[in-house]
């Protein structure tokens, strides 16, 4: 029936102007914390930075390939199983083994319950691939390996990322997976993305490592450029400490040289290997390697046992502030490549804006008219049902502080005309219902009841929808099914609770009147 109790009355009443109230806390300034709180804009409105970065996995395979071959070697050598000629070549790691111990070695690698001591990881045949190949056994990651190895990568550079940017101080960034080796960075409210891109495309890679005259150490020599260009140095391939050392790093301003410098802490393990190092290469040319490049090589003149020192190399506050923040973060697992970018000026984020609430206004005023036309009275049920809808569309969004974007607009707007299109098919079943039916509170509730199935399944079918836009869409598609997905439950409960409930107090005032619509 249309009858609504006095409980049902106040509920309804009390859950409308609460996320009205919500709602307005993008408008109004409240000193409740649970009221306080905003709709955030998306890239696109409020203007920043778009960036798709690829991981290059090809380094972290190889690393991989280079481990397992001293795993191997330890193994097989526990297992009195004699393996020559191990090397790596085009993501293979080949070696020999004698005719007597080929099956055997096939065996351990294919048997999933195989295991080698504590200190390595189980060979697993979903994880590792062997092939005779007659002159040698060929091992491989499977396909499943490698999936797995890309997916560790990825989130391990995904919270690198992170890092990086929470420590710029970038306000509301959105770090997304994109397939298993990709990484979405949106950055709203910033412009000038070329700091950002810098500290994201350094991987950050710390090592300390001695300069070296003799070809002949015994770790092996390695020539490295000076990071500017100007000359080179053979350094030993022997790691003293690298970046998981450190504990903290800070720029720092030292006043007795004028410059600016680095400081950092080091870990208990980190420190003691540091002294050890120091005290015995006392005149030796410490290599600071990033990425790759020599930063500086400054003379050992002492033990340094006090797990700190400093970096040193021409560094100005800020860029020395970004070194600072790229060894707290730490190194990230894969150099990433910058494929696609994108920045949005505020001015045009504002025209989206501005765009977007002009076809909104536009839409809901010409709604109104034709409502107010078609159903005089009804019609204005439904237009002020419309309105607290939407405050209550925007209430949710507030309260979960939802991003939105120029497609949640466009989600806003659909969601207008299916509230509007619910009305419709409600008030044409009613006058059905009044051609048979000459007591008007019966003609009602049956048009109301009547016409729930058609309304109910039609928001199913669209709910559906936006779940699988919202679960295989990217940003901007998923900012449009969320808002589109609220808009249908926010739909339903204004239709069957709020117009309802104005459409009752009117009927049962004016049940007998006549004909009233």
């Amino acid at each position: 029936m249309l009858y609504f109790s006095k409980l049902r009355i106040v509920f309804i009443t009390i859950f409308s102007l609460l996320f009205v109230l919500i709602a307005s806390s993008n408008l109004f300034n409240f000193d409740d914390g649970f009221f306080n709180k905003k709709i955030n804009l998306g890239l696109d409105l409020q203007g920043g930075s778009y960036l798709l970065l690829e991981i290059d996995n090809e380094p972290v395979i190889e690393q991989k390939l280079q481990n397992l071959t001293t795993t191997f070697r330890n193994y097989f050598k526990d297992k009195d199983i004699k393996i020559n000629n191990i090397k790596i070549d085009d993501k293979y790691i080949f070696f020999n083994v004698s005719d007597e111990n080929k099956q055997k070695v096939i065996d351990i690698f294919q048997d999933e319950d195989s295991e080698i001591n504590p200190y390595y990881p189980r060979f697993k045949s979903h994880q590792l691939e062997i092939e005779d190949t007659g002159l040698n056994l060929k091992v491989s990651f499977s396909r499943q390996g490698l999936i797995t190895l890309k997916t560790s990568s990825q989130d391990q550079a995904i919270e690198i990322v992170r890092r990086r940017v929470d420590e710029v101080g970038t306000n509301e960034p959105n770090i997304l997976k994109r397939g298993n080796n990709r990484i979405l960075v949106e950055l709203p409210g910033l412009d000038d993305p070329m700091r950002i891109k810098s500290l994201l495309g350094k991987t950050a890679n710390l090592t300390f490592r001695f300069v070296t005259q003799n070809d002949d150490d015994r770790f092996g020599v390695q020539k490295l450029e000076f990071e500017d260009g100007t000359q080179e140095a053979n350094v030993s391939k022997r790691i003293i400490i690298s970046g998981e050392n450190l504990l903290d790093a800070q720029p720092k301003m030292d006043t007795q040289n004028n410059q600016t410098i680095v400081s950092f802490t080091l870990d208990r393990v980190g420190a003691k290997r540091f002294g050890k190092a120091t005290s015995t290469g006392i005149g030796k040319q410490l290599a600071i390697v990033l990425d790759g490049k020599i930063i500086s090589a400054p003379v050992v003149r002492d033990t340094i046992a006090s797990g700190s020192g400093q970096i040193s190399g021409g560094f100005t506050f800020q860029s020395a502030t970004d070194l600072a923040l790229l060894l707290r973060s730490g190194a990230l697992p894969a150099p990433l490549e910058i494929i696609e970018e994108r920045t949005v000026g505020p001015d045009l984020g504002q025209d989206s804006i501005n765009a977007g609430m002009i076809a909104l206004a536009i839409g809901f005023l010409l709604v109104i008219i034709f409502m107010f036309v078609k159903y005089r009275f009804f019609g204005l049920i439904t237009n002020a049902t419309l309105i607290i809808n939407l405050f209550i569309l925007l209430g949710v969004l507030t309260l979960f502080e939802a991003t939105l974007t120029l497609p949640g607009i466009a989600g806003i707007i659909l969601t207008v005309g299916m509230a509007v299109d619910a009305n419709v098919l409600i008030f044409e079943r009613i006058k059905e219902e009044l051609k048979d039916e000459t007591n008007n509170i019966l003609a009602f509730d049956g048009g109301y009841t009547k016409s729930r199935t058609a309304i109910i399944d039609a928001n199913i079918t669209t709910l559906l929808a936006a779940v699988i836009l919202f679960f295989m869409g990217s940003g901007p598609v998923k900012g449009f099914a969320v808002t589109l997905g609220v808009g249908i439950f926010t739909t339903l409960f204004s239709v069957y609770f709020i117009a309802r409930l104005f459409t009752s107090l009117y009927v049962s005032k004016n049940k007998n009147s006549g004909k009233l619509i």
